[in-house]
């Protein structure tokens, strides 16, 4: 077995980190021939900017397509804006219509009619015809890249015919059996045509009720389907019973992933496709609108505590301030918990890229805290005429928020040494340190400057 085969995620990410360090390109070269286009995806996405685009550059030709189609939309984007036009056509032909089809959609229009224009007419037809089906459908998610047969051939004729192609479609568990007239009629299981007397006739042999689906299901309808049955492949059919394509369980398992990652990520306020290796602003302009809007919520709660001013002392404002200072906090640090989470599940992070992280992470603090420290001091000047209490708020909205970024990318990764499960335990830990740091920094500060 080859030595980069016994490697583990995070083995393989630092090796391939050292080779680039080292400019060893030819044995990086010999690495990347080793490993599935899935693994060289995952790899390019735990790569910082400059040392994704050294590994792309390096990576073979005739691999660029597929290796594509395994990327997030938003690292794909960041290779694909830097792909000269003929590179694009070349890896659009490479690709299976099904992915062709996500692939277009998140190109310029200009740039997709080229590529369509440059496709063989056969290609372009199939492509054509998936892109009228709705986003998210059976029918956009189905692969044309079916084995058929007629009910009325012995088994031994099948196999004959089998054994004249060079390679099956992926996870050909099944044959379709239809009619003259492509008419679906059943699934013939491979394991009948292998065991079963070669003399039985198909429609002997095969499974009549075998489950099916429609164009017009939903990803998620299928996704169900395939748990509740155990399916491996399931054909898709048109309103009147014709054969269209099949579903297989790997498009299936990319639709649950999807799934997950949206559920995971959107209860952070986070795009489901951010790249965790982003650069600084684009993250912090993301992230920046949830603490915009997390901004409005916690001070409606403060301006709750605020219709009760005249029965506090003078110094009410500190109060009902308060919980600005570790909201904000909160909500920043569950953002980059929730990414380091995602990354480390991913086996996106490994001792190579986790300083870079850090820094980066610290920086989108820094950025964003900066931005809505002023935000914050704004409104509260206004709202109390008091300058004092303004710097002081905005000063430890700065510094919760750096140490929000901080204690997300470290609590993940301490705890995984721990061997406890960060995702069960991190964010508990996040919401005691943002409050901590955020109560310390701001009543402390007011104590000092104010008393």
């Amino acid at each position: 077995m080859d030595k980069v085969q016994k490697l583990s995620a995070e083995e393989l990410l630092n090796e391939v980190v050292a080779l680039l360090d080292a400019e060893q390109h030819d044995t990086l070269l010999e690495q990347l021939d080793n490993l599935h286009d899935a693994e060289i995806a995952n790899v390019l996405e735990a790569l910082p900017p400059e040392s994704r685009e050294a590994l792309w550059e390096i990576t073979p030709a005739e691999r660029e397509g597929e290796i594509l189609t395994h990327l997030h939309e938003e690292a794909r984007a960041t290779i694909v804006d830097d792909m000269e036009h003929s590179e694009l056509v070349a890896a659009a032909e490479s690709m299976e219509t099904e992915d062709l089809v996500e692939f277009l959609e998140e190109l310029p229009e200009d740039l997709t009619e080229s590529i369509l224009y440059a496709l063989d007419q056969d290609h372009r037809n199939r492509l054509e015809a998936m892109l009228a089906y709705e986003e998210d459908t059976a029918g956009r998610l189905m692969s044309s890249d079916v084995i058929s047969v007629r009910k009325d051939f012995t088994l031994a004729v099948v196999l004959r015919w089998l054994r004249r192609h060079e390679k099956l479609p992926p996870h050909t568990d099944a044959l379709m059996v239809i009619d003259e007239t492509n008419q679906y009629l059943g699934k013939l299981e491979m394991a009948r045509v292998v065991t079963s007397n070669p003399d039985l006739l198909v429609a002997d042999a095969m499974e009549p009720g075998a489950e099916t689906v429609r164009t017009s299901a939903t990803e998620r309808e299928v996704a169900a389907l395939f748990q509740r049955r155990d399916l491996i492949s399931v054909a898709v059919l048109d309103d009147d019973n014709h054969l269209l394509g099949r579903i297989t369980i790997d498009d299936v398992v990319d639709v649950i992933r999807e799934e997950a990652d949206h559920v995971l990520l959107k209860s952070a306020g986070l795009d489901e496709e951010e790249d965790l290796f982003a650069p600084v602003v684009p993250s912090a302009k993301r992230r920046g609108l949830w603490l915009g809007i997390n901004l409005v919520t916690v001070f409606m709660a403060a301006w709750v505590i605020g219709l009760f001013e005249e029965a506090l002392s003078k110094f009410v404002a500190l109060a009902v301030l308060m919980p600005v200072v570790a909201s904000m906090g909160g909500i920043a640090g569950s953002q980059t918990l929730t990414l380091t989470i995602r990354g480390l599940a991913l086996d996106q992070i490994a001792s190579s890229n986790v300083r870079w992280l850090t820094i980066k992470e610290l920086s989108v603090g820094v950025l964003n805290g900066l931005v809505w420290s002023l935000v914050v001091a704004g409104i509260t000047y206004v709202w109390f005429e008091d300058l004092g209490i303004a710097v002081i708020i905005a000063v430890a909205t700065l510094l919760n928020l750096v140490a929000a970024a901080l204690s997300g990318v470290s609590i993940p990764l301490i705890l995984k040494r721990m061997g406890i499960d960060p995702a069960l335990s991190g964010a508990v830990i996040l919401t005691t340190v943002t409050d901590v740091i955020g109560f310390l920094s701001f009543l402390g500060l007011a104590t000092v400057f104010l008393l």
